[in-house]
């Protein structure tokens, strides 16, 4: 149990009495109005005396979970629910479990508040909540579906649907989904945001509609946020200490933004920088707990409004702020908007524009965002030499494997991303290159196809294309070192298009095994291009869908070369430019630097 709960009361310091109706409701109040350290010193003074009592249980439950100690609060809750199962009980823990990453527990939770409620309209809307977080697009979709019967201006159960129709590859009914939302709840901002990222994923949507789009969600945005003009703490010309950098992500940890965080932090000269962190979410996994030591301080913005927030990194004298979400799930862009620091930039986590004007800049190179492409951006353009970004070479000790058509007798295509990006387009254009080789087979790895519904839709996808069932090979999530051991199986990775293999592009170079790219229009379709020019393969860029087959077939029909490359590729990657964390620290450092002195220089702060 937590130590801030144990030190609010001891049963020995109240005097014990039958505790009464008031006393609970006293709690209730304190806890209403904020004052949780006063409702837990009544519930543990009324435990004291009654130390089955649910209610106090309860609302012990409940002040654990406003302080984020997610396993002091299930305590208390599974106690109440133990002395007595009211429905308000269990389904205040399935919101524990669901914040506690615990999809499958919160999800029972839910179901019992269903069988006594049926007519529960937010018990199905957060049902399908965590059985999207169970990989069960689905029985997700139906459980949303459900809460909208029940009550079709449900906004959220909207969005919510809207979120699982993406995971399922259901790119225009989300869209249509989102639009539904944001025109019940035209002042909240989730959906449009949500919106902003579903669009990416859709080949006819230009970048010109895309950031009328992004200009509308920050017209929305800033209907209710009055944004700061002066930063007293922050550094100005001349002062001596470390620039302060800020990062506002939810992806701290086992993810991209965490993955491509981790070499360059440990290689950052704290003289000159020091990064400050500000996650959005306290889930926290072995890579958290390595990169944390890389921050001089970690304050968890979770609990914390928009406006607090803002408040903290301001009062904290952050001189540039990064926004590592963008339109990502867990992002704060309404901290942005607020603008908590006089210098904000958005990098790693996203790849178009926020919309958002309070971010001065967006990082990036010459490949990704090329000078004949700014005005996709809000956002001005300052570009890093070499690469945007940085790979952190996996630690799980994964060798190099021998080229699987040696034993196969053919050539095996892979692709380990998400679904979603799997457009139909690009099904048919990896379905021609299958055709094209006879033999081929097409190795798909996703957490998704741990659900039978996206398993049934990935072989009826190919099937319409002359694909038998038998050429895919169709698998689920795995853990790391799995993961990693499953590259061992694949001969050429396929990257989907218009949105590109990001990590999964690093990882498979790192195994070995070159990746097959579609030149793009946009920041977006150009990550993977950024990281075959970095690594040296820039000739694996095809310029059109019959050039990408082409090149597909070629590579197939030449396994000496792709022998070597795999044979070389791992050392020719550390020498690049995208695995260099030390280059990769002086560009980044000297760039936060440039963009202070370009902000002092032209919009001095007040002191």
């Amino acid at each position: 149990m937590s130590d801030y709960i144990e030190k609010l009361a001891s049963p020995m310091n109240v005097i014990a009495r039958h505790p009464s109706n008031e006393d609970i409701a006293r709690a209730h109040r304190s806890f209403d109005e904020g004052r949780f350290n006063e409702a837990a010193f009544i519930c543990r003074a009324v435990l004291a005396a009654s130390p089955d009592c649910a209610p106090a249980l309860h609302v012990l439950g409940l002040v654990a979970f406003r302080a984020n100690d997610y396993d002091a609060a299930s305590e208390w809750l599974m106690a109440a629910v133990r002395r007595d199962p009211q429905i308000r009980y269990y389904n205040d823990l399935g919101d524990v479990m669901t914040a506690h990453n615990r999809p499958a527990a919160a999800a029972e939770c839910y179901r019992l508040v269903i069988a006594a409620q049926p007519d529960n309209v937010d018990a199905y809307n957060k049902l399908g909540r965590a059985l999207r977080a169970q990989r069960q697009s689905a029985e997700a979709i139906e459980a949303f579906c459900q809460a909208i019967a029940l009550k079709p201006d449900h906004a959220a159960a909207y969005n919510n649907l809207a979120n699982a129709l993406v995971e399922a590859g259901e790119l225009q009914a989300a869209v249509e989904a989102y639009r539904i939302a944001i025109n019940l709840r035209p002042d909240c901002a989730e959906p449009r945001s949500n919106l902003l990222f579903a669009l990416n994923y859709t080949p006819d949507v230009s970048p010109e509609t895309y950031l009328s789009e992004a200009r509308r969600f920050e017209e929305a945005l800033y209907a209710s946020v009055l944004p700061y003009t002066s930063w007293p703490a922050s550094r100005d010309r001349g002062q001596s200490r470390p620039l302060r950098i800020g990062i506002v992500s939810g992806d701290l940890k086992r993810h991209p933004v965490g993955y491509f965080l981790d070499s360059v932090l440990a290689n950052i000269d704290r003289s000159r920088i020091e990064f400050v962190a500000y996650p959005t979410r306290v889930i926290e996994d072995d890579l958290t707990r390595i990169i944390k030591r890389r921050f001089v301080q970690w304050t968890s913005l979770a609990a914390m409004s928009d406006e607090e927030a803002a408040r903290r990194i301001r009062d904290d004298g952050v001189d540039v702020l990064i926004d590592a979400s963008g339109h990502t799930a867990h992002n704060r862009l309404g901290v942005f908007a607020r603008k908590a620091a006089p210098v904000q930039a958005s990098w790693i986590g996203y790849f178009a524009s926020t919309g958002l004007r309070a971010i001065d800049y967006i990082l990036c190179d010459a490949q990704v965002l090329p000078e004949t492409e700014e005005a996709h951006f809000v956002e001005r353009p300052w570009r890093l030499q070499d690469s945007y970004l940085c790979f952190t070479p996996p630690q799980e000790p994964v060798e190099v494997g021998p080229s699987p058509h040696l034993t196969q007798g053919a050539v095996t295509f892979g692709y380990f991303g998400k679904l979603g990006k799997m457009t139909d387009e690009v099904v048919a254009v990896w379905s021609h290159a299958l055709l094209s080789v006879p033999g081929s087979r097409l190795f798909l790895k996703a957490r998704e196809l741990d659900g039978d519904y996206a398993m049934r839709e990935a072989v009826t996808r190919f099937a319409a294309h002359g694909i038998d069932g038998s050429r895919l090979l169709l698998e689920g999530g795995s853990p790391r070192a799995e993961y990693l051991a499953a590259y061992h199986r694949v001969d050429v990775m396929l990257s989907p298009f218009p949105y590109p293999g990001g990590t999964t592009t690093a990882e498979a170079l790192w195994m070995g095994i070159p990746v097959l790219a579609m030149k793009g229009d946009r920041f977006l379709t150009h990550v993977c291009e950024s990281m075959l020019h970095a690594a040296g393969l820039a000739d694996w860029i095809a310029q059109d869908a019959d050039d990408y087959v082409a090149k597909a077939v070629a590579s197939a029909n030449d396994t000496a070369k792709l022998g070597a490359i795999r044979a070389a590729l791992r050392n020719q990657l550390l020498a690049s430019p995208l695995c260099d964390a030390p280059r990769f620290a002086r560009n980044l450092e000297a760039a936060f630097e440039a963009m202070c002195s370009v902000h002092v220089d032209a919009k001095p702060h007040t002191p």
